[in-house]
Protein backbone atom coordinates (compact mmCIF):
# COMPACT_ATOMS: atom_id res chain seq x y z
CA UNK A 1 0.00 0.00 0.00
CA UNK A 2 1.23 3.74 -1.18
CA UNK A 3 2.47 5.96 1.41
CA UNK A 4 3.44 9.75 1.00
CA UNK A 5 7.40 10.10 0.92
CA UNK A 6 9.11 12.28 4.04
CA UNK A 7 9.32 15.28 1.52
CA UNK A 8 5.68 14.59 -0.01
CA UNK A 9 2.33 15.98 0.23
CA UNK A 10 -1.18 14.99 -0.83
CA UNK A 11 -2.86 17.67 -2.43
CA UNK A 12 -7.45 17.73 -3.13
CA UNK A 13 -7.82 19.99 -6.22
CA UNK A 14 -11.12 20.61 -7.70
CA UNK A 15 -11.05 21.92 -11.28
CA UNK A 16 -14.39 24.34 -12.43
CA UNK A 17 -15.26 23.73 -16.26
CA UNK A 18 -17.20 27.40 -15.90
CA UNK A 19 -14.28 29.59 -15.11
CA UNK A 20 -11.07 27.07 -16.19
CA UNK A 21 -9.75 27.58 -13.03
CA UNK A 22 -8.23 24.90 -10.48
CA UNK A 23 -8.70 25.70 -6.77
CA UNK A 24 -6.80 24.12 -4.18
CA UNK A 25 -9.19 22.34 -1.25
CA UNK A 26 -7.35 20.30 0.91
CA UNK A 27 -3.38 19.41 1.63
CA UNK A 28 -2.22 17.01 4.11
CA UNK A 29 1.19 15.63 4.85
CA UNK A 30 -0.30 12.81 7.07
CA UNK A 31 -1.93 10.32 4.42
CA UNK A 32 -1.88 9.63 0.96
CA UNK A 33 -5.17 9.68 -0.08
CA UNK A 34 -6.45 8.73 -3.96
CA UNK A 35 -9.31 8.78 -6.73
CA UNK A 36 -11.88 11.18 -5.11
CA UNK A 37 -15.50 9.78 -6.11
CA UNK A 38 -18.89 13.24 -5.82
CA UNK A 39 -21.73 12.48 -3.83
CA UNK A 40 -24.79 12.57 -5.45
CA UNK A 41 -26.07 14.91 -3.31
CA UNK A 42 -22.80 17.40 -4.32
CA UNK A 43 -21.69 18.08 -1.00
CA UNK A 44 -18.91 15.33 -0.45
CA UNK A 45 -16.09 13.74 -1.95
CA UNK A 46 -15.14 9.70 -1.11
CA UNK A 47 -11.79 9.07 -1.28
CA UNK A 48 -9.35 6.19 0.10
CA UNK A 49 -6.23 6.12 1.96
CA UNK A 50 -4.85 3.75 4.44
CA UNK A 51 -6.94 1.05 3.19
CA UNK A 52 -10.24 2.84 4.28
CA UNK A 53 -12.43 5.30 3.02
CA UNK A 54 -12.86 8.95 3.86
CA UNK A 55 -16.14 11.34 3.32
CA UNK A 56 -14.31 15.26 2.94
CA UNK A 57 -17.29 17.37 2.41
CA UNK A 58 -16.46 20.26 -0.26
CA UNK A 59 -17.57 23.12 1.98
CA UNK A 60 -15.80 22.73 4.73
CA UNK A 61 -12.85 20.51 3.75
CA UNK A 62 -11.26 17.77 6.75
CA UNK A 63 -11.40 13.67 6.87
CA UNK A 64 -13.86 11.73 8.26
CA UNK A 65 -13.45 7.79 8.83
CA UNK A 66 -16.51 5.98 7.01
CA UNK A 67 -16.75 3.00 9.73
CA UNK A 68 -17.52 -0.19 7.59
CA UNK A 69 -17.43 -3.86 8.51
CA UNK A 70 -16.52 -7.31 6.56
CA UNK A 71 -14.45 -5.57 4.54
CA UNK A 72 -10.72 -6.12 3.16
CA UNK A 73 -8.44 -3.17 2.87
CA UNK A 74 -9.30 -1.31 -0.14
CA UNK A 75 -7.62 -0.10 -3.10
CA UNK A 76 -8.25 3.28 -5.04
CA UNK A 77 -11.09 1.06 -7.60
CA UNK A 78 -14.49 2.42 -5.92
CA UNK A 79 -17.47 3.42 -7.80
CA UNK A 80 -20.72 5.11 -6.43
CA UNK A 81 -24.48 3.14 -6.90
CA UNK A 82 -26.86 5.45 -8.29
CA UNK A 83 -28.75 4.66 -5.33
CA UNK A 84 -26.55 7.20 -3.92
CA UNK A 85 -26.51 5.47 -0.32
CA UNK A 86 -24.20 2.64 -1.15
CA UNK A 87 -20.52 2.37 -3.00
CA UNK A 88 -19.20 -0.79 -5.14
CA UNK A 89 -15.54 -1.55 -3.89
CA UNK A 90 -12.43 -3.54 -4.88
CA UNK A 91 -10.08 -4.83 -2.51
CA UNK A 92 -6.45 -5.24 -1.68
CA UNK A 93 -6.00 -8.40 0.38
CA UNK A 94 -8.34 -10.80 -1.78
CA UNK A 95 -9.30 -8.61 -5.10
CA UNK A 96 -12.88 -9.30 -5.40
CA UNK A 97 -15.72 -6.47 -5.41
CA UNK A 98 -17.96 -5.69 -2.26
CA UNK A 99 -20.99 -3.18 -1.90
CA UNK A 100 -21.04 -0.92 1.30
CA UNK A 101 -23.37 1.52 2.82
CA UNK A 102 -21.46 4.87 2.65
CA UNK A 103 -23.39 5.85 5.86
CA UNK A 104 -20.82 3.04 7.73
CA UNK A 105 -21.87 -0.15 8.11
CA UNK A 106 -21.42 -3.99 6.67
CA UNK A 107 -20.15 -4.58 3.22
CA UNK A 108 -21.54 -7.46 1.48
CA UNK A 109 -19.45 -9.37 -0.93
CA UNK A 110 -20.32 -9.36 -5.01
CA UNK A 111 -17.65 -11.37 -6.74
CA UNK A 112 -16.53 -14.74 -6.18
CA UNK A 113 -20.10 -16.35 -7.46
CA UNK A 114 -19.21 -16.73 -10.82
CA UNK A 115 -16.01 -16.17 -13.07
CA UNK A 116 -12.52 -17.90 -13.62
CA UNK A 117 -10.68 -18.70 -9.92
CA UNK A 118 -7.68 -16.58 -9.07
CA UNK A 119 -8.92 -13.69 -10.89
CA UNK A 120 -8.44 -10.66 -9.63
CA UNK A 121 -10.78 -8.08 -10.05
CA UNK A 122 -10.47 -3.60 -10.65
CA UNK A 123 -13.79 -1.89 -10.20
CA UNK A 124 -14.10 1.11 -12.39
CA UNK A 125 -17.59 1.23 -13.98
CA UNK A 126 -21.34 0.81 -12.14
CA UNK A 127 -23.82 1.05 -14.92
CA UNK A 128 -26.76 4.25 -14.74
CA UNK A 129 -29.38 1.29 -13.47
CA UNK A 130 -26.94 0.11 -10.71
CA UNK A 131 -27.64 -3.37 -12.18
CA UNK A 132 -24.26 -4.22 -13.85
CA UNK A 133 -20.43 -3.49 -12.80
CA UNK A 134 -17.48 -2.82 -15.31
CA UNK A 135 -13.96 -4.34 -14.02
CA UNK A 136 -10.63 -5.24 -15.14
CA UNK A 137 -10.23 -8.80 -14.46
CA UNK A 138 -6.49 -9.59 -14.23
CA UNK A 139 -4.82 -13.39 -14.70
CA UNK A 140 -1.50 -13.22 -12.09
CA UNK A 141 0.96 -15.22 -10.79
CA UNK A 142 3.52 -15.01 -7.74
CA UNK A 143 7.24 -14.81 -9.33
CA UNK A 144 10.09 -14.13 -6.88
CA UNK A 145 7.65 -12.60 -4.00
CA UNK A 146 6.48 -10.45 -6.70
CA UNK A 147 2.90 -10.80 -8.05
CA UNK A 148 3.14 -10.57 -12.28
CA UNK A 149 0.18 -9.96 -14.08
CA UNK A 150 -0.28 -12.59 -17.27
CA UNK A 151 -3.15 -10.48 -18.96
CA UNK A 152 -6.10 -7.65 -18.58
CA UNK A 153 -9.09 -7.96 -20.17
CA UNK A 154 -12.45 -5.93 -19.55
CA UNK A 155 -15.13 -8.11 -18.14
CA UNK A 156 -18.94 -7.36 -17.05
CA UNK A 157 -21.68 -9.23 -13.96
CA UNK A 158 -24.29 -8.13 -12.55
CA UNK A 159 -24.19 -6.43 -8.80
CA UNK A 160 -25.58 -9.44 -7.78
CA UNK A 161 -23.00 -11.43 -8.56
CA UNK A 162 -23.98 -12.97 -11.51
CA UNK A 163 -23.73 -13.17 -15.16
CA UNK A 164 -20.04 -13.04 -15.50
CA UNK A 165 -18.49 -12.00 -19.12
CA UNK A 166 -15.19 -11.68 -20.14
CA UNK A 167 -16.04 -8.83 -23.14
CA UNK A 168 -12.61 -8.48 -24.86
CA UNK A 169 -10.20 -10.72 -25.96
CA UNK A 170 -7.62 -8.68 -27.49
CA UNK A 171 -5.07 -10.19 -26.05
CA UNK A 172 -3.66 -6.29 -24.99
CA UNK A 173 -3.82 -4.74 -21.95
CA UNK A 174 -6.80 -2.66 -21.37
CA UNK A 175 -8.18 -0.82 -17.85
CA UNK A 176 -10.36 1.89 -16.40
CA UNK A 177 -13.83 0.89 -17.86
CA UNK A 178 -16.68 3.31 -17.46
CA UNK A 179 -20.21 3.34 -18.74
CA UNK A 180 -21.27 6.29 -20.60
CA UNK A 181 -24.41 8.19 -18.75
CA UNK A 182 -27.43 6.09 -21.24
CA UNK A 183 -25.82 2.74 -20.49
CA UNK A 184 -24.93 2.12 -23.97
CA UNK A 185 -21.33 2.39 -24.41
CA UNK A 186 -17.85 1.85 -21.69
CA UNK A 187 -15.22 3.99 -22.51
CA UNK A 188 -11.89 2.83 -21.58
CA UNK A 189 -8.03 2.53 -22.39
CA UNK A 190 -6.60 -0.38 -24.04
CA UNK A 191 -3.24 -0.84 -25.57
CA UNK A 192 -5.13 -2.75 -28.34
CA UNK A 193 -4.46 0.22 -31.03
CA UNK A 194 -0.94 1.43 -31.02
CA UNK A 195 0.94 -0.33 -28.74
CA UNK A 196 0.75 1.94 -25.98
CA UNK A 197 -2.38 2.73 -23.64
CA UNK A 198 -4.94 4.97 -25.88
CA UNK A 199 -8.46 6.42 -24.93
CA UNK A 200 -11.50 3.80 -26.87
CA UNK A 201 -14.79 2.91 -26.45
CA UNK A 202 -17.53 -0.27 -27.22
CA UNK A 203 -20.78 -1.31 -26.46
CA UNK A 204 -21.40 -2.61 -23.26
CA UNK A 205 -21.68 -5.93 -25.14
CA UNK A 206 -18.25 -5.38 -26.26
CA UNK A 207 -18.76 -4.88 -29.75
CA UNK A 208 -17.87 -1.95 -31.82
CA UNK A 209 -14.44 -0.63 -30.54
CA UNK A 210 -13.79 2.76 -31.31
CA UNK A 211 -9.96 4.28 -31.09
CA UNK A 212 -10.86 7.71 -29.76
CA UNK A 213 -7.72 9.57 -28.95
CA UNK A 214 -4.18 9.17 -31.54
CA UNK A 215 -1.35 10.64 -29.40
CA UNK A 216 1.87 9.87 -28.46
CA UNK A 217 1.08 10.21 -24.85
CA UNK A 218 0.10 7.36 -23.25
CA UNK A 219 -3.62 7.93 -21.90
CA UNK A 220 -5.63 6.30 -18.94
CA UNK A 221 -9.18 6.63 -17.47
CA UNK A 222 -11.51 8.60 -19.46
CA UNK A 223 -14.34 9.90 -16.69
CA UNK A 224 -17.78 11.07 -18.70
CA UNK A 225 -19.41 13.72 -17.41
CA UNK A 226 -23.19 12.55 -15.53
CA UNK A 227 -24.54 14.77 -18.22
CA UNK A 228 -22.98 13.17 -20.86
CA UNK A 229 -21.23 16.65 -22.46
CA UNK A 230 -17.23 16.27 -21.09
CA UNK A 231 -14.47 13.92 -20.71
CA UNK A 232 -11.49 13.96 -18.43
CA UNK A 233 -8.67 11.74 -19.04
CA UNK A 234 -5.11 11.21 -17.42
CA UNK A 235 -2.15 11.78 -19.95
CA UNK A 236 1.63 10.08 -18.74
CA UNK A 237 4.62 11.07 -20.78
CA UNK A 238 5.62 9.03 -24.23
CA UNK A 239 6.81 5.72 -23.41
CA UNK A 240 5.44 4.79 -19.99
CA UNK A 241 4.73 2.07 -18.83
CA UNK A 242 1.64 0.80 -17.29
CA UNK A 243 -0.11 3.91 -14.97
CA UNK A 244 2.73 4.45 -12.33
CA UNK A 245 3.05 6.83 -9.04
CA UNK A 246 5.04 9.95 -8.92
CA UNK A 247 5.83 11.27 -12.40
CA UNK A 248 4.47 14.62 -14.54
CA UNK A 249 1.23 13.86 -16.00
CA UNK A 250 -1.77 15.93 -17.99
CA UNK A 251 -5.57 15.85 -16.74
CA UNK A 252 -7.36 16.92 -20.43
CA UNK A 253 -10.55 17.64 -21.20
CA UNK A 254 -12.85 16.66 -24.23
CA UNK A 255 -16.03 18.87 -25.07
CA UNK A 256 -18.71 16.91 -26.82
CA UNK A 257 -17.20 14.45 -29.48
CA UNK A 258 -14.51 16.62 -30.17
CA UNK A 259 -11.76 14.17 -29.48
CA UNK A 260 -9.18 16.10 -31.49
CA UNK A 261 -9.01 18.88 -29.54
CA UNK A 262 -8.48 17.71 -26.06
CA UNK A 263 -7.33 20.58 -23.50
CA UNK A 264 -4.48 20.34 -20.60
CA UNK A 265 -6.69 21.91 -17.91
CA UNK A 266 -3.86 20.86 -15.28
CA UNK A 267 0.04 20.04 -15.09
CA UNK A 268 0.90 17.90 -11.86
CA UNK A 269 2.90 15.51 -9.91
CA UNK A 270 1.10 12.52 -9.66
CA UNK A 271 -0.51 9.72 -11.95
CA UNK A 272 -1.51 6.29 -9.94
CA UNK A 273 -4.40 7.75 -7.64
CA UNK A 274 -4.68 11.39 -9.50
CA UNK A 275 -7.68 10.22 -10.96
CA UNK A 276 -8.33 6.47 -10.81
CA UNK A 277 -12.48 6.83 -10.51
CA UNK A 278 -14.90 8.81 -11.95
CA UNK A 279 -14.99 12.26 -9.82
CA UNK A 280 -17.89 14.60 -11.58
CA UNK A 281 -19.84 16.75 -9.98
CA UNK A 282 -23.62 15.65 -10.47
CA UNK A 283 -24.03 19.03 -12.02
CA UNK A 284 -21.18 18.28 -14.51
CA UNK A 285 -19.24 21.55 -13.89
CA UNK A 286 -16.28 20.57 -12.02
CA UNK A 287 -14.39 17.23 -10.93
CA UNK A 288 -11.66 16.42 -8.01
CA UNK A 289 -7.95 14.96 -9.06
CA UNK A 290 -5.39 14.16 -6.50
CA UNK A 291 -1.58 15.59 -6.78
CA UNK A 292 1.34 14.57 -5.01
CA UNK A 293 3.99 17.43 -5.12
CA UNK A 294 7.50 16.83 -3.61
CA UNK A 295 9.27 19.45 -2.07
CA UNK A 296 12.43 20.73 -3.46
CA UNK A 297 15.23 20.77 -0.80
CA UNK A 298 18.11 21.34 -3.52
Amino acid sequence: MRELAANQRCQVWIYDTTTGQNQLLFETRDMLLEAPNWSLAGDTLILNGEGKLWRMPVGNPGLEAIALTGLPRMNNDHVLDPDGEHIFVSTYDDWQLYRAPLAGGAAVKVSGVEGPAGMLHFLHGVSPDGQQLAFVGVAAEMSGGKMKFLSAEICTIGSDGRGFRQITSRGAPADGPEYSPDGQWLHFNTEAFSGHAQIARMRADGSEAEHLVESETVDWFPHISPDGSRVVYLAYPTGTRGHPADLWVELRLVNGERWAESKTVARLFGGQGTINVNSWSPNSERFAFVAYPIDDNS
